[in-house]
């Protein structure tokens, strides 16, 4: 397989937001595909972003990976194997430099990955001057993160389960633009710190221990059925009860596996009390959580200023982050990835 000639660079920079899912995704039907057990439902964030650049470089004799300045071999060796399907797909084997950074907390359960993933998979398909579509570029960034899916598209996206051994239905597809039902989402942040158990080790020790996994599994469909009607009548209440719902049941499922996973602090079991007595006094807000501990209470445009400052107060906040729906993975100018 060939290299891309002496002293050509090809290189493109990406920018992706984060996805929160609505009705979670946990567990894997194939570890290595990252082919879920479940599908899922999410909506994709505006302010809160990854900026990556890619350059194929020949003078390189493996990958190098920066993440916000650091090297990092770890994710380096994630993103290597994310890059080798690419390489193939483009007929080199030449390696490249990825310089990565985030403006919020790396692997604290902010679905750091899934923008991750999406904004590399998104630059080196544009340096290597790939012409894949959205599909295409979902069913990649899954292999890297599953999540990462979702975080192609901007606004509402499902991720579809899929059937096939090879992964290749398994992508995600929008299902609703931002701008067709803008809600916000208020973050609290209650921790900078990388959890001590990851998404992954967090989701092979649920399906090996957690006896509530074929419920899990069983009751999936009916969510996402009902979320996805619930987003396309706009109906907020129906949308608030499913995502709780999820939300409380993934993390059921986790806490029910042997040891228990408790990826919540008092911070996080703060926030959802004062999410429901914000709700109990006619404020529309429901709250979600994925694995980490940041709870994200999600709002109508009106709520998001009262609803910040109920979380604010809340002893354990660090600080809140406010967010709209953003759009998908897309390709930025190189110099902004420092900027």
């Amino acid at each position: 397989m060939p290299s891309i000639p002496t002293g050509v660079v090809r290189q493109a920079a990406a920018q992706a937001q984060p996805n929160i899912a609505l009705v979670k995704y946990w567990g894997k039907r194939d570890v290595a595909l990252n082919l879920p057990v479940v599908g899922s439902l999410s909506i994709t964030l505006d302010s809160i972003w990854t900026r990556t650049l890619v350059c194929f470089e020949p003078a390189l004799a493996q990958d190098t990976f920066i993440l916000n300045g650091v090297a990092n071999a770890a994710a380096g060796a994630r993103a290597s194997t994310s890059l080798d399907v690419l390489r193939a797909r483009a007929g080199i084997t030449t390696r490249a430099r990825i310089e990565t950074r985030n403006n919020f907390p790396t692997g604290a359960g902010l679905a750091s990955s899934a923008s991750g993933f999406a904004a590399l998979v998104t630059a080196a398909a544009a340096a290597l001057g790939l012409e894949l579509d959205a599909r295409e570029r979902s069913v990649l960034a899954r292999r890297g993160s599953g999540s990462a899916a979702r975080s192609i598209f901007g606004g509402y996206a499902e991720w579809h389960r899929g059937t096939r051994d090879d992964g290749t239905d398994s992508c995600a597809e929008p299902l609703l633009a931002a701008s067709a039902w803008p809600l916000r989402v208020v973050v609290a942040v209650t921790s900078e710190a990388q959890k001590s158990v990851s998404s992954t080790d967090g989701m092979l020790r649920t399906a090996r221990t957690s006896p509530y996994e074929r419920a899990w599994e069983s009751t999936q469909e009916a969510d996402l059925a009902e979320a996805r009607a619930a987003i396309h009548a706009h109906d907020f209440a129906k949308l608030a009860a499913v995502s709780e719902a999820s939300c409380l049941k993934m993390h059921a499922l986790a806490m029910a596996a042997r040891p228990g996973l408790l990826y919540w602090n008092a911070a996080t079991m703060a926030g959802l009390h004062c999410v429901r007595q914000l709700r109990a006094e006619g404020v529309p807000v429901f709250f979600t959580v994925d694995a980490g501990p940041q709870l994200k209470a999600v709002c109508l445009p009106e709520a998001a200023e009262k609803v910040a400052a109920a979380l604010c107060e809340l002893p354990g906040v660090l600080r809140i982050v406010e967010c709209g729906l953003g759009a998908g993975a897309r390709v930025i100018p190189m110099e902004t990835v420092a900027a």
